[in-house]
């Protein structure tokens, strides 16, 4: 026994903390699940050296000059030749989709050339919104390509030297050809800004009013699920239409971000987004008894989002599980439709499919919601 100090009491103070943190489970689950979340994901998801990219190939030719060009660049590991096109017309609609990364263009002459020694030359194009993804696949070209056409010369190795000179790899880096990071950055952080924000706010709604005791006022009010469900959603789209503004300002004037799209098809995504937003944050505060709790499970849904959607690490470097849960995410859509809007010029008929998840999100969230708002205390 210390002078003033006894461990009778400080025993039951720490029995005391401890039925408390079994009490809270959600803050319990937040101390074993996110250490195991950062390891799994930085531990299998996280891959900044993308390999099996999708890539159209354009031409017109099947003669073994071609097939050993394709068949080399496949063996990279960079290269998967998923489409085969025709035209230059449907190799630029699959670009502005975002279904391929790179576009291959063999000519048909290609083959005729290379026995000519007269300059045989492919010209690959490499989607650059994400200067990170082209990087080392295009670092490999020269290379791989003069190799391939070499193992196919049965020329001296005069002749082979000559051919390897010869060969002439153009590369069209497009949307993006200096490579600038911004260009790739700012756009997604219109997203991760508008989620960090709104999801973070709304996930307060009913617990702020659990906490200050004003919930039985709220549900004395002759007014529906639905009612109340507005009438704390809607406030923040308010708020969230004057963060787009500063940001898309600042994109424009500090960061000279090229904005060829629409300014409506765009702030029309935005809006179906931030909607989705403010209804999963409404939907965690059904959730969560305290403020806290409703921060542990945005911040919780806020992580995976940022390492799976695409804004730091590359989306098709990841494994399929992990792409397959970013698919689940609103923002994973969301940078996809807004980087292309601002940086291709995409149209409505390329980004439709991004719009759609964005509206499912919006009618599973607000039904979930209003399923599990309670009428009672208890």
């Amino acid at each position: 026994m210390i002078a003033g100090f006894s461990f009778h009491r400080l025993y039951a103070l720490l029995d005391k903390e401890s039925i408390q943190m079994r009490r809270d489970r959600i803050t319990f689950g937040m101390m074993l699940g996110i250490p195991l979340l950062l390891l799994v994901l930085f531990g299998y998801a996280i891959n900044n050296d993308p390999k099996h990219l999708p890539t159209a190939l354009v031409t017109t030719s099947q003669d073994h000059y071609t097939r050993a060009m394709v068949t080399a660049l496949e063996m990279t590991g960079y290269y998967h030749f998923n489409h085969i096109v025709e035209s230059a017309e449907e190799a630029e609609r699959l670009f502005e989709k975002g279904d391929v990364s790179f576009v291959v263009t063999i000519p048909s002459d290609f083959a005729r050339r290379v026995q000519r020694n007269d300059h045989p030359r492919i010209l690959i194009e490499a989607d650059a919104t994400d200067p990170s993804v082209a990087s080392g696949a295009i670092s490999t070209l020269g290379t791989v390509a003069a190799q391939a056409l070499l193992r196919e010369q049965p020329a001296a190795a005069e002749a082979a030297e000559a051919m390897q000179g010869q060969l002439e790899v153009i590369v069209h880096k497009r949307y993006n050809p200096e490579g600038i990071t911004q260009y790739n950055v700012v756009p997604g952080l219109l997203g991760v800004i508008l989620q960090m924000t709104m999801v973070m706010m709304t996930s307060m709604a009913l617990t702020r009013e659990l906490e200050r005791g004003t919930m039985e006022n709220l549900l004395s009010l002759p007014a529906t699920p639905l009612e109340i469900m507005l009438g704390k959603i809607l406030p923040y789209l308010i708020v969230g239409a004057v963060q787009v503004g500063v940001i898309l300002v600042a994109a424009k004037l500090l960061f000279s971000v090229p904005f060829v799209g629409g300014l409506g098809l765009l702030l029309a995504g935005v809006l179906i987004f931030v909607l989705a937003l403010v209804l999963l944050g409404y939907l965690i505060s059904t959730m969560a008894r305290t403020q806290m709790q409703a921060m542990q499970l945005a911040f919780f849904f806020f992580l995976p989002s940022i390492l799976l959607s695409g804004f730091i690490f590359p989306f098709r470097g990841m494994p399929g599980w992990a792409q397959l849960i970013g698919e689940l995410l609103p923002l994973t859509h969301f940078l996809r439709m807004v980087r292309a809007i601002m940086l291709k010029g995409a149209t409505f008929d390329t980004v439709a499919n991004h719009f759609g998840a964005l509206l499912l999100f919006v009618f599973a969230f607000a039904g979930i919601a209003l399923l599990r708002f309670r009428r009672t205390l208890d």
